[in-house]
């Protein structure tokens, strides 16, 4: 069995950690909140973002050569939700989860490897 080191771990947990508060402040606070948490534009970029952490969670769980791209676009667009959560107002715990996933997944695009 493929051994992963520990920053891979941790970003795997960023990026389920972000994939959860995406969703979850998607499907509850901004579809309760409305207006601009439910602009067409920020409401497919939050899941957009959701749906890359698990992407990109998956591939380096799989220990894919791909991980490293997808890392690096997951990190792109995590820092784009992050900044249009924060734009918007009242998201901490999403802003705060993409920023994290941004930092790590940056990390793994850099050339980390799973060993």
């Amino acid at each position: 069995m493929q051994h992963i080191s520990r920053e891979m771990q941790s970003c795997i947990k960023e990026c389920l950690n972000c994939y959860q508060a995406c969703v979850s402040t998607a499907m509850t606070h901004c579809l309760e909140k409305g207006g601009e948490h439910t602009k067409p534009e920020h409401f497919r970029l939050i899941s957009a973002c959701a749906e890359i952490c698990r992407t990109a969670a998956h591939f380096m769980l799989i220990n894919s050569p791909q991980h490293k791209g997808i890392c690096a676009e997951c990190a792109d667009i995590c820092k784009q939700c992050a900044e249009d959560c924060e734009r918007i107002g009242d998201m901490a715990d999403c802003v705060e989860a993409c920023r994290r996933c941004t930092e790590s997944c940056r990390t793994m695009a850099a050339g980390h490897r799973a060993a």
